[in-house]
């Protein structure tokens, strides 16, 4: 009976090893997505104030980072660093 009590106890300390060594290798990813996030927030925000709020690439912009942060909740970093990357050049674009 005693053997039976400690299955439960090892699968559970395994499960959260392992949930920790992911954590660990993604969090690089997931600060730079959060990263990419926050300076192309910033910077659609900089194009609406400038009066470029209205722009297509504006609105291209306003999209991917939407699109972003979906990829950030679903925990596809690289999808999110991508998409804000691309959205940052259509803020800047927009501004011309």
């Amino acid at each position: 009976m005693n053997s039976i009590s400690i299955r439960p106890t090892v699968l559970i300390l395994a499960c959260l090893a392992l949930g920790a060594c992911s954590g660990r290798i993604a969090q690089p990813i997931a600060q730079e997505c959060g990263e990419a996030l926050r300076l192309a927030d910033k910077e659609l925000e900089d194009a609406k104030v400038n009066g470029f709020g209205g722009s297509i690439q504006w609105i291209k912009a306003a999209n991917l980072v939407a699109g972003a942060k979906i990829q950030q909740q679903l925990e596809r970093y690289e999808s999110c660093v991508d998409k804000a990357r691309r959205a940052r050049l259509y803020a800047e674009e927009s501004q011309k």
